[in-house]
């Protein structure tokens, strides 16, 4: 007796009945897993944007000290006449920087720097070791090369500019040599008066960095890098600042997914990574976009990129899966004990059911792709050849009905789109590739024209002869303009007796009036019909782009008011839309 397809989907049911207990302990350990890493993945993104606020509102702090120092009437006196400053007032400013240092240890440097003299520092306090100390005037340094004086000066006065992350190499500044090191400046100015000077504050990184960490989990790992992908902030420091001893280690290199978050294509994002040092460590990181703000250089045209850090805070995977390893040992001893009748069955399985549906659900892909009947399992006796039989038969209908559809689609999209009588296209389209052509007009300049028609006499001669004469001459007119312009240009059945013409790339205005004057020479002769000669004229208003018009609509109606001009005028002549308040007519 042949078995049929139920007996065999009946046998292999009863099979994943003995696999259940095993199978839903497997769906268990899954589904535990998978919870506790989303959970896991929502508290990384949590904890990044958090983090990443402390470390805005850092910035912003040391933004806001920077706009204090450099506000104050002391500090204005000194950079307006640094030549003639006094001592004891260069010591006034001098104690206010050094409260500022121990006000806030995460600051190497405050410094207000002359506007003149090549950036000359004006005073200057560093910290050094546990202390501060005011650098003497002897020592102090011209500063103008810098990107935080030379980029900072053009700001207004409460701007604020932020460095780029990097060591700091500047001899003789103390704490801060050879340290990861922001700069924060602010021009210091009086009134609408150009900028006299600049104050700025040398940030700590690392220091900043460690505050913000202590409120981490120990086993959470943190990276920061600049707009690049270069690491700045790293568990393993020795793959920090990689670009200043002249080699690039890179994120997106670690965590390919960050690359998409360099570019601006995507949001905070999720990324894994194996950080491993000769053995697999593998973490998932979540990542966020930070700005630092922008470079203000005046001659920037808007909208300029922005600088910025990508923020990630990682945790290790052993971490986030630890309390499902009782569970998975559970797991794996279940899969283990019902592995071989898996592997028997679903060999049975494979043998009696999957290669013909194989075979059909090739054939089905063919169709969908190329629209070719394939053989089918059609000789079967079974359900399966039940099926074959009845998609053979319905794959045949759907290739004679979907010829049929396209054949009757693109008639009526030709339809939709031209005119009947004609051929040509209608109003939709001239609008919609009068409107193209105007936005490639306007990128890549030059002009282009519009030539509104109407023929004279029509009326006369529907009239006289009948709309079948109307009609032939209807035809003739519309083979007759586009045989007189360029394959480029486009000629289209406005309505009724009337017909527009769109001149593209024109250098000038005059290559429109050639294009008239030949349209007027052609219809001064009779148009010859199947039955007789029709002597008939035209009336041609022409419109140029950019000069009377900025859109289609308007350029049209500028067109149609210079075609009436020349109509009035006894028709059988052009018209252009000028000055004068009103078009120039030329016959």
């Amino acid at each position: 007796m042949r078995l049929g397809i139920r007996f065999r989907l009946g046998v292999l049911l009863a099979a994943f009945g003995v696999l259940a207990t095993g199978l839903t302990g497997l769906y268990s350990y899954t589904q535990s897993r998978e919870l506790l890493v989303r959970a896991a993945e929502r508290d990384l993104m949590s904890a990044t944007q958090v983090f990443g606020r402390r470390l805005s509102s850092a910035i912003r702090d040391s933004s806001d000290d920077v706009r204090m120092l450099a506000e104050l009437e002391l500090t204005r006196g000194i950079a307006a006449t640094p030549a003639s400053a006094r001592d004891d007032q260069k010591a006034a400013l001098a104690d206010a920087f050094h409260a500022m240092l121990r006000a806030n240890p995460q600051y190497f440097q405050v410094r207000l720097i002359s506007a003149s003299d090549h950036g000359l520092e004006l005073v200057r306090v560093d910290r050094d070791g546990q202390g501060t100390v005011r650098v003497p005037d002897t020592l102090l340094q011209e500063k103008a090369h810098f990107p935080y004086v030379f980029s900072a000066l053009p700001l207004h006065g409460g701007e604020v500019f932020l460095s780029k992350i990097g060591i700091n190499h500047e001899l003789g500044s103390h704490a801060a040599l050879n340290q990861p090191t922001l700069h924060v400046s602010s021009p210091v100015v009086a009134g609408d008066a150009a900028s006299l000077g600049l104050v700025v504050v040398s940030v700590d990184v690392n220091r900043v960095f460690a505050e913000l960490k202590a409120d981490l989990p120990a086993h959470l790992q943190l990276f920061l890098t600049n707009e690049w992908g270069d690491f700045l902030i790293h568990p393993d420091p020795a793959q920090t600042f990689g670009f200043d001893q002249g080699r690039r280690v890179m994120i997106q290199d670690s965590f390919a997914d960050v690359q998409g978050l360099l570019q601006g294509k995507t949001q905070p994002l999720l990324a894994r990574a194996d950080l491993g040092q000769g053995e697999a460590n593998p973490v998932l990181g979540a990542f966020i976009r930070l700005p630092l703000g922008r470079e203000p250089d005046p001659t920037a045209r808007p909208g300029a990129r922005s600088r910025f850090v990508v923020l990630g805070i990682a945790e290790p995977l052993s971490e986030i899966i630890q309390a499902t390893r009782v569970l998975g040992r559970t797991t794996v001893q279940i899969v283990l004990a019902f592995s071989a009748v898996a592997i028997v069955l679903a060999m049975f399985a494979a043998r009696l059911v999957t290669r013909p549906l194989n075979q059909m659900t090739r054939e089905i892909k063919r169709f969908s792709s190329e629209h070719a009947v394939g053989e089918l399992p059609t000789a079967r006796q079974d359900e399966i050849g039940e099926l074959a039989r009845g998609f053979d038969e319905m794959q045949t209908r759907i290739k004679s009905t979907m010829a049929e559809l396209d054949a009757s689609r693109n008639r009526m999209a030709h339809m939709a789109r031209h005119d009947t009588l004609t051929g040509l296209p209608n109003r939709a389209v001239f609008i919609d590739r009068l409107e193209h052509a105007i936005l490639s007009t306007r990128r890549n300049g030059g002009c282009l024209a519009v030539l509104f028609v109407d023929l004279d006499r029509f009326k006369r001669i529907n009239d006289s002869h009948g709309h079948s004469v109307g009609d032939q001459v209807l035809v003739l007119t519309a083979r007759l303009m586009k045989a007189t312009v360029r394959e480029v240009d486009t000629v289209a059945r406005w309505g009724g007796d009337e017909f527009v013409i769109l001149l593209e790339a024109m250098d000038e205005e005059h290559e429109a009036r050639r294009v008239a004057e030949t349209l007027l020479d052609k219809f001064s002769r009779p148009l010859r019909t199947a039955d007789l000669d029709v002597d008939m004229g035209v009336s041609i208003g022409i419109s140029m782009y950019p000069r009377d018009a900025f859109d289609a609509n308007e350029l049209i109606q500028r067109a149609d008011e210079a075609m009436y001009l020349a109509k009035h005028r006894q028709g059988n002549r052009y018209s252009v839309f000028g000055s004068e308040m009103g078009p120039e007519s030329v016959k």
